[in-house]
């Protein structure tokens, strides 16, 4: 298994906002705090940024020397370590730990290592009840996004920030970088196809942190009836749209790694598809491939892996494709769009072509319009296909420029 890397020397000023305590920890004394997080919400505690003398943040002991991830701690014990007053933790899919693998169901529970309660946004609710509330005066949201629309912790945050607005609930979202944030492309998502892996009319990647992207659901009046909630964005230092930045920590089960990242915009369309992108394998988000292809210098077998893909599209089947990883990793951090031809060319090597679509209706949601899927029926070129978005996606960009806090 090929595992994130740690920092390294090109991203060794970056620090996101959980790192700046003095920035947001007397923003939490005497409030009763909610945390929404999950495995990537790690501080390091060695390189918080001090504004004044007299500041006073408790450090907790970590490695500042190879900053591997598991060394350093996370929120919820930074904050109980300072005295913040911690009443509960929010999870998004995947949950807290982020073992689960993706659509499955999250069960509130009891954090082992505080005590404290869990409450799933992706089990009985995705949005924060009235009575989840009744006792919280802050919400510290800390997730790490990965910059595309049908990832859902952006729906997540949709609703942690409306149930805030609804119940006079403060918000402090705490900025990290967006390792596709320098870039804007793909169909813009239509009212219609509206859902949990799409909530707004935004392109499939949008260029955004998730603190930027916090102030343009609020501008852009998207919470129910038009309402504002009380948002703090803690930012990220040492940072631009142009910074490669690795994660410490794979932010979901299936993205473990850089390339699968870079990957991901481009290859989770085919999950409406019969085609595998390598659930089940050593290498998800990095192939793709299916029993039916004749074509491809790659083959693969699905399995399930606990906590990972149990029942992986493909369980057991030997499949044909293409492997693309050294794609990835050589070539496409110098790309500023999504690489429609693994779609195009899946698509042609389909011999029937009435199975390709296997969930249409789910394909059109993480498009965001079934004109894309319409667009490949007909044959339409890459080139066509992006000439059909271009004036949507320009009319973002617009919207995005009155959000931006990085160059």
């Amino acid at each position: 298994m090929i595992c994130l890397m740690i920092f390294g020397a090109a991203q060794a000023q970056v620090r996101p906002g959980a790192w700046r305590l003095d920035r947001y920890l007397p923003l939490l004394e005497g409030k009763r705090v909610a945390v929404c997080g999950n495995q990537t919400s790690l501080v390091d505690t060695c390189r918080y940024e001090t504004l004044s003398a007299d500041s006073s943040v408790l450090r907790i002991d970590c490695s500042c020397g190879s900053l591997r991830s598991a060394e350093l701690p996370h929120l919820v014990d930074v904050l109980l370590a300072n005295k913040v007053q911690v009443v509960k933790i929010f999870c998004p899919e995947h949950g807290f730990r982020g073992n689960a693998e993706a659509g499955a169901h999250i069960a509130s529970g009891v954090d082992e290592r505080t005590g404290l309660p869990i409450i799933s946004l992706y089990g009985n609710n995705k949005k924060p009840q009235a009575s989840q509330l009744s006792d919280v005066d802050v919400f510290v949201f800390d997730l790490q996004d990965v910059g595309c629309r049908f990832y859902t912790y952006i729906s997540t945050l949709h609703y942690v920030m409306e149930a805030a607005a609804e119940h006079g609930v403060e918000v402090i979202v705490l900025d990290r970088p967006n390792p596709n944030g320098y870039f804007v492309d793909g169909p813009v998502l239509q009212p219609q196809w509206r859902s949990f892996v799409g909530m707004h009319p935004v392109p499939v990647v949008y260029g955004m942190t998730i603190g930027e992207y916090a102030f343009m659901i609020n501008g852009e009046g998207w919470l129910s009836e038009g309402r504002k909630c009380d948002l703090t964005v803690v930012p990220i230092s040492g940072y631009t749209h142009q910074t490669r930045y690795t994660l410490p920590v794979r932010p979901s089960p299936n993205l473990p790694n850089d390339e699968s990242i870079y990957l991901y915009p481009s290859l989770c369309f085919f999950e409406g598809t019969n085609v595998s992108i390598g659930r089940g394998t050593d290498y998800p988000f990095q192939l793709y491939g299916s029993p039916s292809f004749t074509k491809g210098d790659y083959t693969f077998t699905p399995k399930p892996i606990k906590g990972v893909s149990e029942n992986p599209p493909c369980k057991g089947q030997l499949c044909r494709g293409y492997f693309l990883y050294s794609y990835a990793h050589d070539s496409l951090q110098g790309s500023n769009s999504l690489n429609l031809e693994y779609l195009l060319n899946a698509y042609r090597c389909t011999p029937d072509k009435s199975t390709f679509f296997t969930n249409a209706a789910f394909f059109d949601k993480l498009a965001g319009t079934d004109q894309l899927r319409k667009q490949i029926i007909q044959g339409l070129t890459e080139e066509q296909i992006r000439a059909s978005w271009q004036a949507d996606l320009d009319r973002f960009k617009e919207v995005r420029g009155r959000y931006l806090l990085y160059e």
